[in-house]
């Protein structure tokens, strides 16, 4: 796998939760209309589908999954969940890709919506996937109790929104060629990519009927796996080819923003992503065989492609 750690299952369950979620989200976009809706543009639903079932780690699937199976929840209504979740994720890569934002042209190795359609039809693409998220995440199969519903729901917009991913990405854009301190780094990270992989951990508890404190726990688990991912993605980006990440690299250097590797050099940074992988195996070494499942995916995180 390229992650230092070589684990079987991990393998199999990355392709298991690729699968699953090619199929959920491939019905969720389907040609025919739902209740209360009149129609679905065929070019839209085709450029939703391009933004979303083209591949990817589905990491956030993943470990929503693994979560609430560490409390005994393992039914399709958890796909529902996560499929929501992916749907979020690749409304953010969408709108991230645009010449405004990031300004990409590949995204895993293929064209970016904007190129493979058009601008318009990738802001409308993102528009649409980010409300699909919030009808699915409302279905009655992602929990019986509509409580529980509500609090998935409200916990992915507050994850997903100004103090979440949306408000880390304007603190990204406002970062550029700025010096930033180590704390409004870990700050922006921690909203920019952190806040999406809290919520798949803590809501992945919460979708297994989790005490407070498991859920608080596995919150705390998220926001360390936040940092490792952000973490490795930036030492990838100093690091890796464009042939091996299916992306553009060294964009952060070019356009001068403030990573901790930047800060650190590129052998602390790893001496921190060794830090924060023993932290989570800490968090999660009293959930026995489900734990050591959510260490192994740690692990992996801080050290794929690597």
């Amino acid at each position: 796998m390229g992650n230092g750690i070589g684990v079987t299952w991990l393998e199999d369950a990355l392709r298991d939760i690729g699968r699953q979620m090619e199929q959920a989200i491939g019905q969720a976009l389907s040609a025919e209309p739902r209740p209360g809706e009149l129609t679905r543009p065929e070019r839209l639903l085709a450029a939703m589908r391009h933004g979303t079932l083209n591949g990817g780690k589905r990491l956030r699937p993943l470990l929503m999954v693994e979560c609430a199976r560490a409390f005994g929840r393992m039914d399709d209504g958890v796909l529902v969940a996560a499929s929501a979740l992916e749907c979020l994720h690749s409304y953010s890569l969408v709108h991230d890709d645009l010449p405004a934002m990031d300004d990409d042209d590949l995204r895993r190795g293929l064209p970016t919506v904007h190129k493979a359609f058009d601008e318009a039809t990738a802001i409308l693409a993102g528009d649409s996937l980010l409300t699909l998220a919030f009808d699915l995440i409302a279905d009655p199969a992602v929990h019986p109790d509509p409580a529980v519903r509500l609090t998935l729901s409200r916990d992915l917009a507050r994850a997903a929104g100004v103090g979440g991913m949306a408000g880390g990405q304007m603190l990204d854009l406002q970062a550029e060629h700025k010096t930033l301190g180590e704390q409004e780094i870990r700050t922006l990270q921690a909203m920019k990519t952190g806040a999406l992989l809290r919520y798949a951990c803590e809501a992945g508890a919460r979708l297994g009927d989790a005490g407070d404190a498991d859920v608080m726990r596995l919150r705390r688990y998220g926001e360390v796996i936040g940092l490792a991912f952000q973490l490795a993605d930036d030492l990838l980006d100093l690091e890796a080819t464009p042939e091996a990440m299916g992306k553009a690299t060294g964009k952060d250097a070019d356009a001068g923003k403030a990573t901790l590797v930047s800060l650190y050099g590129a052998d602390k940074t790893r001496a921190i992503l060794h830090q924060l992988v023993d932290e989570a195996a800490s968090l999660v070494g009293e959930l026995g065989d489900a734990g050591q499942r959510l260490s192994d995916i740690a692990a992996f995180v801080a050290f794929r492609g690597h």
